[in-house]
């Protein structure tokens, strides 16, 4: 209603506008005077005013994906005391809100005449500790210059994203290097299971031999299931809309290449992630470690 008298005061003036509305014009100068010193506001004002701010830096400093639940959690990691449906109102009233996922993509393409090991997870993707079950799968991108592919080796533990690779082909090459660098970057202990779906990059014969030689024992879920690779799917689900869909449209592999190393980056030592806690993944890995460390020292 200010808003409006704002609006018309130049034509109508105050005084007429307030008797038609009705309202009276004492009520819109004292609204004008809050408006002009903060100080004067209600304490309701005052808070949901600094509330605004937070809530600003918070979603436009984790990449304006998160909703109002994710925002919500993470001031309550920087010590906000301040309810959820709170967050919900202002969110709305700003116009914020969080990215909403699509359809993922179909990227396997099985051989079913091809042997496959066995489904040592049967979809179970919880591990005890990091380093015991890793989840491979990979996505493409439209590009102006065609389809880059980008694939991902994610830790189940912490959900932490271990090893990726972008590329113009989605050849043995692609899912390889993204092994290559999970491996280099975790150094796993044999024993540790991949699981993956039916695609025949993951089956072939330079992919299978390199899993025997560090010790890690795959894993294949059934063809045509995404609940058999699930935790991978949500994983690219939440790349694919919160950088793909987001930033788009794609000139070339480099960019879709630098999006992700931000995101990547971003997503494990920043992103609150529900299943563990509403923690980063970094955190969840850190604060096993810790927990470890002290049972060591009380034993």
């Amino acid at each position: 209603m200010i808003d409006f008298i704002d609006d018309h005061r130049n034509v109508y003036g105050v005084g007429p506008i307030c008797t038609v509305l009705p309202i009276a014009s004492s009520t819109y100068h004292d609204a004008k005077l809050r408006q002009a010193n903060p100080e004067r506001r209600s304490a309701r004002q005052q808070r949901d005013a600094r509330m605004r701010e937070a809530i600003q830096q918070t979603w436009e400093a984790n990449k304006c994906v998160y909703g109002a639940r994710k925002v919500w959690r993470q001031l309550q990691r920087d010590q906000w005391q301040v309810a959820r449906c709170t967050v919900e109102r202002l969110m709305q009233d700003m116009g914020l809100q969080g990215v909403t996922r699509g359809c993922a993509p179909r990227t396997t393409r099985a051989d079913p005449r091809q042997a496959v090991p066995e489904d040592h997870v049967r979809r179970d993707f919880t591990a005890d500790a990091p380093n015991q079950l890793w989840v491979a799968d990979f996505t493409y991108v439209a590009t102006w210059r065609g389809f880059v592919y980008v694939a991902f080796v994610i830790d189940a533990y912490a959900r932490r994203i271990v090893g990726w690779r972008a590329s113009s082909a989605p050849n043995t090459s692609l899912v390889l290097d993204a092994l290559e660098q999970a491996i280099h970057d975790r150094q796993p202990a044999k024993g540790l299971i991949q699981h993956t779906d039916r695609g025949v990059q993951y089956l072939s014969i330079r992919y299978s031999e390199r899993l025997t030689e560090v010790g890690i024992k795959p894993s294949v879920g059934r063809v045509g299931s995404s609940y058999d690779n699930a935790l991978a799917e949500t994983v690219i689900g939440l790349f694919k809309t919160e950088v793909i869909r987001r930033m788009g449209p794609w000139r070339h592999l480099e960019a879709v290449e630098f999006a992700t190393l931000d995101w990547i980056d971003w997503f494990n030592q920043q992103r609150l992630f529900g299943p563990i806690g509403d923690i980063p993944p970094a955190e969840a890995e850190e604060d096993f470690y810790a927990t470890l460390s002290e049972s060591a020292k009380v034993a």
